[in-house]
């Protein structure tokens, strides 16, 4: 009787066990099902605009879902200035206010986002919320002002007309992600390196920012992506 149990025990077991390993591979099988149909519904629609980039115009709304009728004329004509297009000089201004607008916005936020982060004094919080404030206004709000303020500077046409209002955008949003970087990171870290002789400027050059460059650079990708994408100020300060 008694070996009769241990074995329907081990069984029952045995199976139990089976059960849990197919429950577990198919709930992994599930998630990637899921993730892979997110990913294929998130890079479609950049597929689809490459088919399309290359293909010739009079097969625009053609609706087969690969290269065909592949051509170069559409870059040919979007690169063209004989066309009246300046998409290379359009893509360099881009490129240049964008730039800009992010090491600036890393040199006040770093720092900014350090002392918001590291240093205690009255109303803390209090300036962290000013600041994220400050990226609540709509931008359709401020194009009208900006727009007079700037045509009396003359600087409409220009890059600061431009780079002043994507740094008043971008370097809240620079804050926001490097205090919440920087109250992660340990503190001790910074202390061993005042008692080994540091600074407080060496320990933050030495110690913290190596330790904060993930954060930095991703801060940084956002930053700028933030600047290349704007269009509404764009349109009507850069003409």
């Amino acid at each position: 009787m008694t070996t009769a149990t241990a074995t329907q025990d081990s069984r029952t077991a045995a199976q139990a066990k089976r059960r849990a390993r197919s429950r577990q591979r198919w709930g992994s099988a599930r998630t990637y099902i899921f993730a892979a149909v997110i990913v294929i519904w998130c890079l479609l629609p950049a597929y689809w605009m490459v088919v399309t980039a290359f293909r010739d115009v009079g097969f625009t709304y053609d609706a087969t879902p690969f290269f065909s009728h592949i051509t170069l004329d559409n870059f040919r004509a979007a690169f063209s200035t004989d066309t009246g297009n300046h998409l290379t000089r359009a893509l360099v201004n881009s490129l240049i206010v964008g730039v800009i607008t992010t090491i600036i916005s890393l040199l006040f936020g770093i720092f900014t986002s350090y002392a918001l982060a590291r240093l205690n004094f009255r109303a803390k919080y209090l300036v962290l919320g000013f600041i994220l404030a400050a990226s609540m206004f709509p931008g359709v709000a401020l194009v009208t002002p900006l727009f007079q303020l700037f045509t009396n500077l003359n600087w409409i046409g220009t890059y600061q007309a431009l780079i002043i209002p994507y740094i008043s955008f971008a370097l809240p949003l620079t804050i926001y992600i490097l205090v919440s970087f920087f109250r992660e990171m340990p503190w001790e870290l910074e202390e061993s390196a005042r008692i080994d002789g540091c600074t407080k400027a060496q320990a933050f050059r030495k110690i913290i920012m190596p330790l904060a460059a993930p954060g930095v650079f991703t801060t940084a990708i956002l930053a700028f992506i933030s600047s290349w994408n704007e269009f509404l100020i764009a349109s009507q300060l850069s003409n």
